[in-house]
């Protein structure tokens, strides 16, 4: 009977779905969101903090900030109620208002950047207010989870192992690159304890993260507006970029089999699906892909009927036809 005193201590680290009922395809799904955070991001914020402390700093007085566009607002939110800190989330519009008000209620503040930058769209406008903000008073502290290397560590020594040792034959591992912690984090303990995984990263349309144009995205999670300082692409095997209106029914359809994710999960599923049907088209690997957090705080958004079709129109909720392809996928891979 595990009894915990903080809640960064908990989190459910072996818990897997099996996707294939759903998609035709066998893909194992880690399922991040069971901790008291919702998400993954819990992992990083718990070692960026701790990194801090060791270094001094982190120390009385200060103010932690940092740029996020939920999840990881989320998780600080929760290690500076415990550790009696202030934080300040800095998000934007694309935000959903149950975040902002978790992020609220557990007694941090929260700025939302309501105008994104020409160069660097709204990530690019939330970083120019961190730098404003710490260089106006020095009591801020910018964890800068797109440059801190305690981001992906907190995966190398969390994640990866813990898929490791359920998946000792593991063949392709699906990563969704946002700041692209988990990313590396996986990327580089797999390369260097299992390097014949293939390493498969998953990236938004309109990101500029691996070098595409810079495109308006209205799901938070993954892609980012400014290429992370995080990213090494030598650890990387293979890039799929999936549009927002996949992502949408991907969600969709795991909702249907009882399973409500948020939206990197589905842009996570939707390409390994992808990624499947070309390079493994005759073949059963074994593969396994994160779901980043649980699907509660998109109800206002990713499972709104009137916000999709006001966005990507009605043809995003086709669920028929996107059932069709997958079925075509599958028995053309059999």
């Amino acid at each position: 009977m595990p009894i915990i005193s903080e809640p960064q201590d908990f989190h459910q680290d072996d818990l897997f779905v099996d996707l294939e009922g759903t998609f035709g395809r066998r893909l194992y799904l880690k399922c991040e969101g069971f901790n008291f955070a919702g998400s993954i991001k819990l992992k990083a914020a718990r070692e960026m903090i701790e990194a801090a402390e060791r270094s001094g700093a982190l120390r009385p007085g200060t103010i932690l900030v940092e740029s996020s566009s939920g999840n990881l607002g989320v998780a600080l939110s929760i290690l500076a109620a415990s550790k009696g800190y202030e934080f300040l989330c800095v998000t934007d519009a694309r935000c959903n208002l149950a975040t902002k008000r978790l992020i609220e209620t557990l007694g941090s503040r929260t700025h939302t950047i309501v105008e994104p930058d020409a160069d660097g769209g709204f990530l690019g406008a939330r970083l120019r207010y961190v730098r404003e903000l710490c260089e106006s008073d020095d009591r801020y502290l910018w964890l800068n989870q797109y440059a801190n290397p305690a981001n992906w560590k907190a995966h190398y020594r969390w994640t990866a192992p813990a898929i490791a040792r359920n998946f000792p034959d593991l063949d392709v591992l699906f990563l969704g690159a946002g700041t692209t912690g988990t990313l590396m984090g996986c990327a580089r303990y797999f390369k260097e304890h299992h390097p014949g995984v293939t390493v498969v990263a998953i990236d938004a349309v309109g990101s500029v993260t691996f070098g595409s144009p810079a495109l308006p995205r209205m799901i938070p999670g993954l892609g980012t507006g400014v290429r992370p300082p995080l990213l090494d692409v030598s650890y990387v095997d293979h890039v799929v970029h999936v549009p927002e209106i996949d992502t949408i029914r991907a969600c969709h359809r795991l909702a249907r089999k009882g399973f409500l994710f948020g939206g990197s999960t589905g842009t996570v599923v939707s390409g390994a699906m992808r990624w499947l049907a070309e390079f493994a088209p005759g073949g059963d690997p074994t593969t396994v892909a994160i779901a980043p957090d649980l699907g509660e705080r998109y109800l206002d958004s990713v499972y709104q009927r009137g916000w999709v079709e006001e966005i990507y129109g009605p043809e995003a909720l086709d669920l028929d036809h996107e059932e069709t392809v997958t079925m075509l996928q599958s028995m053309g891979s059999a």
